[in-house]
C-alpha cells in the first residue's frame, strides 16, 4: 500500500513575502478556503510575531477553515511561540512551526552562537511548544549547508522533546537533487528516534531545482512537502505545489506515494492566486501555463490527432483546465450569481453578494459574455476591498497625437471624514500621457505624491471586450503598497488600482499607528 505524502502549503506565509504578492485579510481567507478545497493537509497561515496584521490574519484564517491543519511560524523564542499559539489555537487542528538555523555561517554571522547554544535553543523551543500543543514542527534553517553530524544531533533532540514533524529546508536553494536525497536518507538512518517523526522538506528555487530537490527527498523517504501555488516566495520562489503533485501523480509508478490533493483544483487554485495578487501566470509555466497543453509544431499536431498520449503525459482536464465557461449575463438573477459564487468557492455575505451582483450587471451592459475570470476579478474588487478612504466616481481622459496635452477630469468620493456620507472632490490635471495625467491628478486631489514603482496591465479573458486588470506598486511615506483594479476600460482600471494602492498605504499607516 502506498505511503502518504503530506502537503504543507506556505503560499500565505513564504509566498506572500515575495514582492507583489501582498494580500489583505479577506483575500488571505478566501485563498485559505481554496487551499482547503484543493486538499492540502496543512496551511502555514503566517508569522504571527512579525506584525499585528500577520497575527490578525492567522487568527482569522484559523477561525475560518474546517478540519485542515493551520500552522503558525515562529522563531525558537518563547515570546514568538506564545504569539503563534495565540493565533492558531482557534483552528480545529493547529500546529506550531518553530525554527532555528543550524549552518555554521548562520550560527556565526546571524546568531553569534556556538553549536551547543543552538542545540539548547532548539531543545527549549520544542519543549515549550509541546507544552502548548502536541502538534509541533521543528525546522533546521539552512539545513542543506549544515554539517550533517551536527544536524543529526539537533534533529534527535527536537524529536526527543516531542516534535512530530522535522523539516529540512534548502533555505537558499543551494542543494543538488542527488545530494539532497542522500541527506534525507542519512538523517532517517542515523538519527536514532527518526521513526517517531515525519520528515519534511522546504526547498527554494534559486538554482531552479526546488521541485527536483523536493521530489528527490520524497524518493529518499521524506513524507511532507512544503510548497506554494505557482512556486511564489522569497527571491526565486519555492517548489511549486502543482509541479510536485503532478510529478507524483503522473509518475506514481516511480514514487509510489499518495496525496490528498484533488488535482482538478490545481488550475483553479493557481488562477485564483494570480487574480488575487495581480500577477498573471506565465504562458510557459509548467502544468498551469497557457502553453502547457498547446501544440504548434506540425509533427506534434499530427501525433496529437492520432493519439493525445504521443505528446501529452497528462490532460488539461486532470488539472481542472476545462476552458472558459460563461456563467452569467445581464438577465441572470442574484440567486444564480450566489450559486455560482458558492460553486467557485467564495463564501460571501449578503452585502458582498449585492455589491458583486451590481458590478456584474453593470459589466453585462458593456460586455457581451461574462466569464468565470470576470466574476473573480469583480469579487476581489467589490467584496474583498479594504475600507475605502477614496473611491473613483467619475473619470474622463483626453489624449491624442503630438500637440495635444493629455488631461484627465476626475471625481473622487472622499470617505476620510465620514464613512457614511462621503465628500465629493473633483479636479482636472495634465500629464505626459493619459495614465500619467490620471495619476498626477489623483495625487493633487489626495495631497500625496507616492512613487510609482511598477505598473502592469493584463487582459482578464480573451476577446476584444475583455476587462483589463491593472496592478500598481507604490511607495508612500515609507510604506510599500500594491493596488489592483479591473474594468473594461484600462484607464478606469488604472485609476481604480492607483486609488486602491493609496487606500492600502493609508491602512498600513493606521495599523502601525495603532500598534
Amino acid at each position: 500500500m502506498s505511503e502518504k505524502v503530506y502537503i504543507f502549503d506556505t503560499t500565505l506565509r513564504d509566498g506572500e513575502q515575495s514582492p507583489g504578492a501582498t494580500m489583505n485579510i479577506a483575500e488571505k481567507i478566501t485563498m485559505a478556503r481554496q487551499l482547503e478545497k484543493l486538499g492540502v493537509d496543512i496551511i502555514e497561515a503566517g508569522f504571527p510575531a512579525a506584525s499585528q496584521g500577520d497575527f490578525e490574519a492567522v487568527t482569522e484564517i484559523a477561525k475560518s477553515v474546517g478540519d485542515i491543519q493551520v500552522a503558525g511560524l515562529c522563531r525558537a523564542l518563547k515570546a514568538d511561540i506564545d504569539r503563534a499559539f495565540d493565533a492558531v489555537k482557534h483552528a480545529k487542528n493547529h500546529r506550531i512551526h518553530t525554527f532555528v538555523a543550524t549552518s555554521d555561517i548562520h550560527m556565526k554571522h546571524k546568531f553569534n552562537k556556538k553549536p551547543d547554544e543552538i542545540l539548547e535553543m532548539a531543545r527549549k523551543a520544542v519543549r515549550h511548544a509541546v507544552s502548548l500543543t502536541p502538534n509541533v514542527e521543528f525546522s533546521a534553517e539552512d539545513a542543506s549547508r549544515s554539517r550533517w553530524d551536527f544536524l543529526a544531533q539537533v534533529v534527535e533532540v527536537a524529536i526527543a522533546e516531542g516534535a512530530t514533524t522535522i523539516n529540512i529546508p534548502d533555505t537558499v536553494g543551494y542543494a543538488q537533487p542527488d545530494e539532497f536525497g542522500k541527506l534525507i536518507e542519512y538523517l532517517i538512518k542515523e538519527v536514532p528516534n527518526s521513526d517517531k517523526a515525519v520528515f519534511s522538506v522546504h526547498c527554494h528555487n534559486d538554482l531552479g531545482l526546488a521541485c527536483a530537490n523536493t521530489l528527490a527527498a520524497i524518493k529518499a523517504g521524506a513524507r511532507q512537502a512544503e510548497v506554494t501555488l505557482s512556486g511564489i516566495g522569497e527571491r526565486a520562489g519555492n517548489a511549486a505545489l502543482e509541479e510536485v503533485i503532478m510529478a507524483l501523480h503522473t509518475r506514481k509508478d516511480y514514487y509510489d506515494v499518495e496525496t490528498s490533493i484533488i488535482t482538478e483544483e490545481l488550475f483553479p487554485s493557481c488562477r485564483r492566486l494570480a487574480t488575487t495578487i495581480g500577477q498573471p501566470i506565465s504562458p510557459y509555466k509548467a502544468i498551469v501555463g497557457a502553453n502547457a497543453f498547446a501544440h504548434e509544431s506540425g509533427i506534434h499536431q499530427d501525433g496529437m490527432l492520432k493519439n493525445r498520449q504521443t505528446y501529452e503525459i497528462m490532460t488539461p482536464e486532470s488539472i481542472g483546465k476545462k476552458g472558459i465557461s460563461i456563467v452569467i449575463g445581464k438577465h441572470s438573477g442574484r440567486n444564480a450569481l450566489g450559486s455560482k459564487l458558492n460553486e467557485m468557492g467564495y463564501q460571501l455575505d449578503e452585502e458582498q453578494v449585492g455589491r458583486v451582483f451590481a458590478a456584474v450587471k453593470a459589466l453585462a451592459d458593456k460586455k457581451e459574455e461574462i466569464f468565470d475570470e470576470d466574476v473573480e476579478a469583480l469579487v476581489l474588487e467589490e467584496a474583498y476591498r479594504i475600507h475605502d478612504l477614496y473611491r473613483v466616481k467619475e473619470l474622463s481622459v483626453f489624449s491624442g497625437t503630438a500637440g495635444v496635452s493629455p488631461h484627465a477630469a476626475i471625481v473622487l468620493e472622499d470617505f476620510s471624514k465620514d464613512k457614511e456620507h462621503p465628500k465629493t472632490i473633483q479636479e482636472v490635471g495634465f500629464g505626459e500621457g493619459p495614465i500619467n495625467a490620471v495619476f498626477s491628478t489623483i495625487d493633487t486631489m489626495v495631497g500625496r505624491k507616492p512613487k510609482l514603482e511598477l505598473y502592469s496591465v493584463n487582459a482578464v479573458t480573451g476577446g476584444m471586450d475583455a476587462q483589463g486588470a491593472v496592478t500598481v506598486h507604490i511607495t508612500d511615506n515609507g510604506f510599500k503598497s500594491i493596488g489592483r483594479g479591473s474594468d473594461e476600460d484600462i484607464i478606469v482600471a488604472s485609476a481604480k488600482a492607483y486609488v486602491n494602492a493609496i487606500n492600502r498605504a493609508e491602512r498600513m499607516k493606521q495599523e502601525k499607528d495603532n500598534a
